[in-house]
């Protein structure tokens, strides 16, 4: 015996036995009280799929004080399913006998008889949870050889995955996302286990085609199995997908020739014939935008950019306000839409729980109605205020008129507690400035960050909106998934982006962005190091100490500062009048 196994401790003190009392201690059968029983086999199946579950709580069959375990467990099946049909509550019910060391003699075949005749309702009604118990409970009562292995198979296949992808999540990765190539250590499996190779290893498929292929001989079993494996083929946040992504860039990896670069394909749309001569006197703008802020943001945001000769500007509250569809009322050039349940409802879309998605989709749903009554649409944020060197009206005169969209270069506020900020960065490319001079404007952090910014350094859009089929992209405009190829930059026009306009302001919406916006990892490339990796590693090592040396070096507005940007021709000073431009238009600040 190696020292490795005379050492051993078990996982689970007390070893296998502590296992099986811990598993049989909430096995007791469920008792029934006086003139309860489970349905009987004679039930019309059928017929219960025509009713549906009212509210437990509002039924005196139902209420409180529980008369049994069997009363009890009905109650929560029943609210658990409150609205589904009563063929569902039955066969939950039904599962719960089953899952204890004793239940009425008639369970097991009851639920054979529920799958057999009415499989169809149960897998267009239940959900995946309830559809796992269904094949657990195969797998512990099937009555032939297939439907047991098949249920403890995928039983066991279910069960492993919840444990793994718990454990997951403290990775600090969703479970859409795939580990980065690089990040791979060399360390042996347990049980010496071989490892599963990457790019050739088939024991994902070997293991899910025999699963089906057991399945497909039984009847009963094989729809719901099928159906289960179906669902776990075609979701993405599954190890199955995430092993292959990392095959397709494993392969990429190893087919490219060294040191070649993908090249990135045309993707050229065909751009209609106004007809209207767009010159500075005929051309229309407008902006849209997707907000969550106060009133006095909103209401300098508008005004700001209605002074600049926004034709139309077109909010989407994504946090609904009344108070705020008041204020902008008289006002028609300003529509509010309010993204509220019914709004969704009425886009036949589930509400997006990324925020990018649900602003690419307003703006996108924005460019489509807009397209006649405006001829270019911005895109941008509630913190992101255009700054044209004459007037934007005759920018985007001068695009081509072959060019879909223009990109409007990004300038970042340097940061100050005592007033608006005045200062602003550009980045090192759209100065003309080489990569490496970034260290002489930030020496510690120059050639770790892109540009030297906090945030985004891709600048935003403005879109024809006479492009079929064109989407909104945070940062572009794609078409068939991808981005337009036919676009050009608009270099008389900025866009500021007061991203971190404050020590506290960065402080406070952290945790946010390195969770769900723009300092979460987005590209493609796992391999690559971005900002919120450096922001996790200064926490880590240094604490809040940490990141204010990074945003004092980068951020903040000192003379120091300011005079490294000037010499490079990096520094932009400008002195936005919010608020005035806010009375001058509204007539009070809200």
């Amino acid at each position: 015996m190696s020292s490795r196994e005379s050492d051993k401790t078990p996982t689970y003190p007390g070893g296998i036995q502590a296992v099986l009392k811990q598993m049989e201690g909430r096995r007791d059968a469920l008792g029934f009280a006086k003139g309860e029983a489970l349905a009987g086999l004679d039930t019309d199946l059928h017929a219960l799929t025509q009713l549906i579950v009212p509210n437990p709580e509002k039924q005196p069959d139902y209420e409180r004080p529980f008369r049994s375990d069997h009363h009890r467990k009905t109650f929560e099946v029943r609210r658990e399913l409150y609205g589904s049909s009563e063929l569902c509550a039955l066969h939950g019910l039904t599962i719960a006998h089953l899952r204890k060391r004793s239940f009425p003699d008639h369970a097991p075949a009851l639920f054979q008889k529920i799958w057999a005749e009415e499989y169809d309702h149960l897998l267009r009604h239940l959900d995946a949870r309830w559809l796992v118990s269904a094949i657990t409970t195969f797998g512990d009562h099937g009555v032939n050889a297939i439907q047991r292995s098949t249920g403890l198979a995928l039983s066991t296949l279910f069960g492993t995955m919840k444990l793994y992808e718990n454990e997951r999540l403290y990775s600090g990765k969703t479970p859409d996302k795939p580990f980065a190539l690089k990040d791979k250590v060399r360390a042996s499996l347990p049980l010496e286990m071989d490892p599963y190779s990457i790019t050739s290893g088939g024991l994902d498929v070997n293991m899910l085609g025999r699963l089906w292929q057991e399945a497909c001989q039984d009847p009963v079993v094989a729809p719901l199995a099928q159906h289960l494996i179906d669902l776990l083929i075609h979701d993405d946040r599954t190890v199955f997908r995430r092993l292959m992504t990392m095959r397709k860039r494993k392969k990429r990896q190893e087919d490219r020739p060294a040191g070649a670069h993908e090249a990135e394909a045309p993707n050229s749309v065909a751009v209609p014939d106004n007809p209207r001569a767009l010159d500075a006197r005929t051309l229309r703008w407008g902006i849209v935008a997707t907000i969550k802020a106060p009133l006095t943001d909103i209401a300098r945001f508008v005004a700001h950019h209605l002074e600049l000769g926004a034709h139309e500007i077109w909010v989407y509250l994504d946090q609904p306000d009344a108070a705020v569809a008041d204020y902008f009322a008289p006002f028609s050039q300003v529509k509010i839409i309010q993204c509220d349940d019914a709004y969704w409802k009425a886009t036949g879309k589930n509400r997006m729980e990324q925020h990018q998605l649900r602003q690419a989709f307003n703006a996108t749903r924005t460019l489509r109605e807009a397209a006649g009554s405006i001829d270019w649409l911005a895109h941008i944020d509630v913190d992101e205020f255009l700054l044209p060197d004459s007037d934007i009206v005759s920018a985007l005169a001068t695009a081509s008129p072959k060019t879909a969209f223009l990109r409007i270069p990004a300038i970042e506020a340097l940061a100050t507690d005592e007033h608006m900020p005045t200062a602003f960065k550009r980045t090192h490319l759209a100065a003309g400035v080489a990569k490496a001079k970034l260290e002489d404007i930030y020496p510690t952090f120059g050639m770790h960050l892109w540009g030297g910014f906090l945030s985004h350094v891709s600048g935003k859009v403005f879109a024809r909106t006479d492009i079929e089929d064109a989407r909104f992209g945070i940062h572009t405009l794609k078409y068939q998934g991808t981005e337009i190829t036919d676009n050009q930059d608009l270099t008389s026009v900025a866009v500021a982006h007061f991203h971190a306009p404050s020590w506290e302001h960065f402080k406070r919406h952290l945790e946010f962005r390195q969770t769900k916006g723009s300092y979460r990892r987005k590209t493609d490339d796992p391999d690559k190091i971005l900002l919120g990796d450096i922001l996790d590693l200064l926490i880590e090592e240094d604490g809040e100490d940490g990141l204010r040396a990074l945003f004092d070096e980068v951020a903040l507005d000192t003379p120091n500062l300011r005079q490294r940007l000037s010499d490079h021709g990096m520094l932009v000073e400008h002195d936005f009048d919010l608020d005035g431009a806010v009375r001058r238009v509204f007539g009070d600040l809200p």
